[in-house]
């Protein structure tokens, strides 16, 4: 059995400008808290402040680990630019085990025995 905190999550966040979707992107693999970010645009409807608002976005897509989380939540709050910025965090059911492998070396996590 796995141990939980090597478990590969997704944490998605959102920022209004592609600027700022690369930047925190590139921030993320740089200090080896992701092995991947996506980035897509992408269109939100949510209240905020007592009003409806629809507005463009992009979402990133941050493929790490469960032990990499709070170091990943730290960044993100220190570095976005929403006042109260969408941070959630996913869990990935299966995977394979090459991208498993992948992962953890890309993290810094050293990979598990086969």
């Amino acid at each position: 059995m796995r141990d939980e905190e090597n478990e590969a999550i997704v944490v998605i966040t959102t920022v209004g400008k592609a600027e700022e979707a690369q930047e925190l992107a590139r921030r993320l693999i740089e200090e080896r808290l992701a092995a991947c970010v996506q980035i897509e645009e992408i269109r939100s409807l949510y209240r905020w402040e007592g009003r409806i608002e629809d507005a463009g976005e992009f979402r990133l897509q941050i493929k790490t680990l469960r032990s990499r989380y709070g170091a990943v939540e730290k960044l993100l709050l220190r570095h976005h630019p929403y006042e109260t910025p969408e941070i959630i965090a996913l869990p990935i059911v299966a995977l394979s085990e090459d991208y498993r492998k992948w992962l953890e070396r890309e993290t810094l996590i050293s990979p598990s025995p086969a």
